[in-house]
């Protein structure tokens, strides 16, 4: 069988997934979770659609993601791996949809404003 791909994002963080029939193997810029995340509550993120659709140890993974930091490439990876499962089969979209899984979380940072420090904070206002 042949890679099914798919690309997921979160904040500034791109994941671009790639998911065959295998034996449940997960590479993420050539290592494995457990050693690019380091952290299991960060790693964990990954696995959670294949959990939710009862497919553990049935597919392959590759994934090479760039941008942002471990928390947003997690979550940009575990949407593109449920996309990637409801390309396989349309039956997991329900599972993963109530999961919250297939929604791309639009929240990004917002843009500093000239004349002030920071998006939303003042210089300090001195009266005299």
């Amino acid at each position: 069988m042949h890679y099914i791909n798919a690309v997921g994002r979160r904040k500034t963080a791109v994941a671009r997934v790639y998911v065959k029939a295998g034996t449940g193997a997960v590479e993420i810029n050539g290592k494995t979770p457990e050693d690019f995340f380091g952290q299991e509550n960060i790693y964990r993120n990954v696995t959670l659609p294949f959990e939710k659709t009862n497919t553990s140890g049935q597919f392959d993974v590759k994934v090479n993601v760039y941008g942002g930091g471990f928390k947003g490439q997690s979550e940009a990876i575990r949407l593109g791996i449920s996309r990637a499962l409801v390309k396989i089969d349309e039956n997991h979209k329900p599972a993963l949809k109530a999961e919250g899984f297939m929604t791309r979380d639009p929240r990004m940072v917002e843009r500093k404003k000239p004349g002030q420090k920071k998006a939303r904070k003042s210089f300090q206002f001195s009266k005299r």
